[in-house]
């Protein structure tokens, strides 16, 4: 409704309607006409309060209802979104973990396969050490014997070398080696062990 033509309306119907005076109507009296004009100001005010000031308040909290459900599903899917990221960290972490201990164990298998195979290394060592002492022993015990022998020979060689000149006989005999062992200088004949 347009207020102009409203205003000339009410205009209109005050010069029409009849006037009364306060003699002729006994005590209150109600005019209809009054009342239909103010409610129609009534309409047009509200009309315009509703158009002008209502509707562009509507629309501001509206708009402030959107950001605040806005916000409100941010905060829940930020909320969301770091439960998920506190879920995945600690499949992370729980996964590094695992790795963590496999590397841990794999690294312990290897040191004990290492030590392991040290240990049999060293006992392959040990083996061959003491097989080339009993060899060196053996030989050793061979060299000395052979030396005995050659001792022994050589003794035999200088006993009969005595006996030349003697008859033996077996008290003889035995003088005449006690005699050979008594005397190192003749056993020896110059030469050194």
């Amino acid at each position: 409704m347009n207020p102009l033509a409203t205003a000339a309306a009410i205009a209109a119907a005050t010069a029409a309607a009849p006037t009364t005076t306060a003699s002729d109507t006994p005590g209150l009296s109600i005019n209809f006409f009054w009342v239909i004009v103010a409610a129609l100001n009534f309409l047009v005010f509200l009309a315009l309060i509703w158009r002008f000031g209502f509707d562009p308040i509507a629309n501001i909290l509206a708009q402030r209802k959107a950001r605040i459900d806005q916000g409100l599903a941010d905060a829940a899917q930020a909320r969301k979104d770091r439960d998920a990221s506190v879920a995945e960290r600690e499949k992370a972490m729980l996964e590094a973990r695992r790795e963590a201990n496999a590397v841990i164990a794999a690294a312990q298998k290897s040191a004990q396969e290492l030590r392991d195979a040290d240990i049999a290394a060293t006992r392959d060592e040990l083996g061959r050490l003491r097989d080339r002492a009993t060899a060196d022993i053996q030989a050793e015990r061979d060299r000395a014997l052979a030396d005995l022998r050659a001792q022994v020979a050589d003794l035999a060689l200088a006993a009969a070398g005595k006996l030349v000149g003697e008859t033996m006989t077996g008290a003889r005999q035995r003088r005449l080696v006690d005699k050979f062992l008594a005397d190192p200088a003749a056993n020896t004949d110059g030469r050194s062990n």
